[in-house]
């Protein structure tokens, strides 16, 4: 049997599925959950199935039924009370669905008590990106908007012909204000001249130790620490890792108990990476990131790109790592971001500030460059400089807050809407 007959059987058999359980339980939960599509058209298949369940109650069925562009939802209306806060929830699991942050996910409407729409819809968060028969899960906290005394919930699938979601145990709940989870970043702004590499750690330990006087958790340093101001090239700069950098900061941020992000050369085998490390409060070495987009004069020097963009998780959130040319490009912050990086850190030898509002701005996220030759800043979702470093003021400490949600002006939390509604893999390969 083809692939095109087995999803043609598949189909047919969901089908008939969807046949006999809308038959067996036109009255599962009808009441509260109804079905509804912009057009007839591009209606998805929808049934309560009470076959499949989640902690033995019916789950909420939506398939794409062969159509490309299916689109559809469950819906509800549920009441709710302005100035308060609510705890959305809801359960999913996903088969045959491609990309299922943007065919998968759920929307809230603010309505007042004639039903008039009542600011920007939101767009809870997913967990993690509904992988294929597996349980995710659709999150988030909000603050309802004055004079929205309902919301209606929406449970939507759309744009693959082929798959199948099942929602379970949707919820919204009034519970208590969420508290600031308050991060203090620190970034350094101070290049080296005629110098060595141990001369230019033991200058940068001293701007480090500023920053922990301010209660830093974290302090990004600039790329190539180990280089800068010195007779070395890329080759004859580069060590191992873990090696007598990461060992010198190890003892400095085990000092201070702080993170440190900083840019070096490093040596493995044959291969010299142009690598961003991660020391963490205690000393050691919890991650590296090896520099993905090399400019030609890197290439030149001997220097190999690395091939991947790992997040780390620290003690306040998730962080990712970028270097220097990294930030022409759109794709390394946005893959970050997409794997959840609530910061990027960014040693930088010097570039275009503008795009590094950019990255802020595309991916709602704060970034933080350390630089030599752009400016040394803590930039928020906005893309506006909160602070900036400069020669005479070389470390700044900036108090985020990763629990804060930006609105904007007719678009609401964009940082939500951007997986939903970003272009689809195969339309960018």
């Amino acid at each position: 049997m083809t692939k095109h007959n087995l999803k043609l059987s598949f189909i047919s058999l969901l089908i008939m599925s969807c046949s006999a359980a809308c038959a067996q339980g036109q009255d599962i939960n009808r009441s509260e959950w109804k079905l509804k599509s912009q057009r007839k058209e591009i209606a998805p298949l929808g049934f309560i199935d009470s076959a499949v369940t989640y902690e033995g109650k019916p789950t909420l069925v939506l398939a794409g039924g062969g159509k490309e562009y299916s689109n559809g939802y469950w819906y509800t209306t549920v009441n709710t009370e302005p100035g308060e806060y609510f705890q959305f929830h809801a359960n999913f699991i996903t088969t045959n669905i491609e990309e299922s942050n943007r065919s998968v996910l759920a929307r809230i409407i603010w309505q007042d008590e004639t039903g008039k729409k009542i600011g920007t819809p939101e767009y809870p968060a997913s967990f993690p990106a509904g992988t294929n028969g597996t349980w995710n899960y659709i999150k988030q906290l909000y603050k309802v908007p004055k004079d929205a005394t309902k919301a209606n919930i929406e449970l939507v699938y759309r744009w693959d012909a082929n798959g199948v979601v099942r929602f379970a145990g949707p919820s919204f709940q009034k519970t208590t204000a969420p508290k600031p989870r308050i991060v203090k970043v620190a970034a350094i702004h101070h290049k080296p001249r005629k110098s060595t590499t141990q001369e230019n750690l033991v200058q940068f330990s001293k701007f480090i130790a500023t920053a922990a006087r301010q209660k830093a958790d974290i302090v990004c340093l600039p790329e190539g620490i180990t280089l800068v101001g010195t007779t070395n090239d890329y080759i004859s700069a580069s060590e191992t890792v873990p090696g007598p950098t990461t060992e010198f900061l190890g003892k400095i941020a085990q000092k201070h108990n702080l993170y440190i992000v900083a840019g070096i050369l490093e040596k493995s085998g044959d291969v010299v990476y142009n690598t961003a490390v991660l020391i963490d409060r205690n000393g050691n070495l919890a991650g590296k990131y090896r520099k993905v987009s090399l400019p030609q004069e890197e290439i030149d020097g001997g220097v190999t790109p690395g091939n991947s963009f790992p997040v780390f998780d620290t003690d306040f959130g998730k962080i990712g790592l970028m270097i220097c040319w990294d930030v022409t490009f759109p794709e390394p912050a946005r893959v970050l971001a997409q794997k959840g990086a609530e910061i990027i850190f960014l040693p930088i030898w010097g570039g275009d500030v503008t795009l590094a509002k950019a990255r802020a701005i595309e991916n709602q996220v704060y970034v933080v460059s350390s630089t030599y030759d752009m400016i040394t800043a803590v930039f928020d979702q906005e893309g506006k400089v909160i602070k900036e470093a400069r020669e005479k003021n070389p470390v700044i400490v900036v108090d985020v807050d990763l629990n804060k949600q930006t609105l904007w002006p007719w678009l609401g939390d964009l940082k939500s809407r951007i997986p939903r509604e970003m272009p689809p893999q195969k339309a960018v390969q």
